[in-house]
């Protein structure tokens, strides 16, 4: 008699936080789907969730625990990973004793430890360390260490969570997906834990990067979006500085892949070659997410940073006399320790003179093992409120007056939604150039030509605003609708 077959075991993969952690997350799942797990979307039922949390901030790590506690209440058996369980271990697996914590280390044997979770066998929570020391001091270095070890990081000791593409299971649907290209970060900026938990920067080859870019268009991505903890820097570690201005339009130009946008540019780094290679690339979105943190010289230098409004003024400038349409988006940290009133006026300054597209506003909150915990002149939370509520209400004025003047510009929208039924035939939504996919608001075009499926860009013109998003008409007829 032949035996019945044992049902798949079914895990839920549900991620918090950035673009990152989206890659790590569909990397976790093409494991756990090799080693014969379902992947299901929804965790009632479940018989595994896995967490995949946040901990670049105190408002992130609240949004991971209480990720964390609510899929505790389906019932499944709870698994967190990420930055936050990397970060704390043993201490978080003691806050939550109804969730296992495993670090990045654990990722290779995935499907293993799960299948002990689910058999009620123990785990031992791992003791963080600083994973910067894993790897030489010498970004050069690193790379041969990696090349030692066949290219694999696995093999050769730390685990860098996101660089495995051949294991990697898209869980999104939608015609976008990131794609790193490095992880890590070498920086020392003081408000800033990541690079202890994430580690040393260290690039992915040019070869692999292309081979995952086709990789996505043969899953129906039209629009690679490239991610890192410190984009400009990729390269460094390969011996060329320049491997991004040489590797964007060689993305560009895989077939299927209409727009290459490039997230998470470090200021202090941004090369006038690759500014322009951005700006001036068939097929790469003059978008410049330029994490600034602030405008204020003094305040920066406090933060280990460098720059200041004037030298941040003439980068856009440069990027905009080079490709007028350009995008900007920035973050913003408010009640840094010594933050003083003509610091906030400057960062004023700043924002109202650069006209922005998107801004993101965080206060200040002190992370463990960072410079800024010991800094005097630490500011009261009801002041870091005020003026996080104060920059807030300038950016959503000043970024509704920036969409506004984009009225009669040209742009190209990826289509990324069917409104016809609920809008009426021809009605899109989709993002343009200047638009991030997840952060920077979203394009609304009528007249698209019947037969348009996601992923496709039309030339479209803006007519129209609605706070940051876009109200715009078709341009083309269908034949010319379907690519670039």
């Amino acid at each position: 008699m032949t035996a019945t077959p044992s049902p798949a075991r079914t895990v839920a993969v549900v991620t918090l936080g950035c673009a990152r952690n989206e890659v790590d997350s569909e990397e976790l799942a093409g494991r756990l789907a090799a080693e014969g797990y379902e992947l299901v979307e929804d965790a009632d039922g479940a018989d595994a969730v896995l967490v995949n949390t946040c901990g670049f901030i105190e408002t992130a790590k609240k949004d991971s625990v209480d990720a964390i506690l609510a899929a505790t209440d389906s019932g499944a058996s709870v698994v967190a990973v990420g930055c936050m369980a990397e970060r704390y271990g043993a201490e978080l697996a003691d806050a939550l004793p109804e969730a296992t914590v495993l670090g990045f280390d654990d990722y290779a044997q995935i499907g293993g430890r799960l299948d002990d979770v689910l058999a009620g066998r123990p785990l031992v929570p791992h003791t963080p360390r600083d994973r910067r020391t894993l790897l030489p001091i010498s970004p050069v270095e690193r790379s041969a260490v990696l090349a030692g070890a066949g290219g694999r990081v696995e093999d050769a000791g730390p685990a860098i969570p996101g660089h495995d593409w051949l294991r990697r299971r898209r869980l999104a649907a939608g015609p976008s997906a990131a794609i790193k290209l490095a992880s890590g970060c070498d920086r020392r900026c003081a408000f800033c834990a990541i690079p202890t938990f994430r580690g040393a920067f260290v690039s992915r080859p040019p070869a692999e990067v292309l081979s995952e870019a086709q990789w996505l268009a043969s899953q129906g991505v039209t629009e690679l979006v490239l991610v890192s903890e410190n984009s400009t820097s990729y390269g460094k570690d390969l011996g060329d500085l320049r491997s991004l201005e040489k590797l964007l339009p060689q993305l560009a130009a895989v077939e299927g892949i209409v727009r290459v946008r490039v997230a998470y540019l470090q200021p202090a780094e941004l090369r006038p070659g690759l500014l322009e290679v951005i700006a001036g690339t068939e097929g790469v979105a003059p978008y410049f997410d330029l994490s600034f943190q602030h405008s204020s010289p003094t305040l920066l230098r406090r933060m280990r940073r460098f720059g200041g409004t004037e030298d941040f003024l003439r980068t856009i400038d440069r990027a905009r006399s080079l490709a007028p349409g350009a995008g900007f988006r920035t973050n913003v940290i408010l009640g840094f320790p010594g933050e003083t009133e003509d610091d906030v006026v400057e960062l004023e300054r700043f924002l109202t003179e650069g006209r922005l597209d998107a801004v993101g506003v965080f206060g200040y909150s002190d992370e463990e093992g960072t410079e800024a915990v010991r800094l005097p002149g630490k500011l009261d939370q009801a002041e870091i409120d005020a003026r996080v509520r104060r920059i807030t209400d300038l950016v959503e004025e000043l970024t509704a007056q920036r969409a506004e003047e984009r009225i009669g510009e040209h742009v190209e929208v990826l289509l990324t939604e069917d409104l016809s039924a609920e809008e009426g035939p021809g009605v899109w939504l989709g993002h343009a150039a200047h638009q991030d996919p997840d952060a920077d608001g979203t394009t609304t075009v009528s007249g698209v030509p019947a037969g348009a499926a996601a992923g496709q860009v039309v030339p479209a013109e803006v007519v129209g605003t609605e706070g940051i998003d876009l109200v715009a008409a078709a341009r083309v007829p269908a034949a010319t609708a379907a690519g670039r």
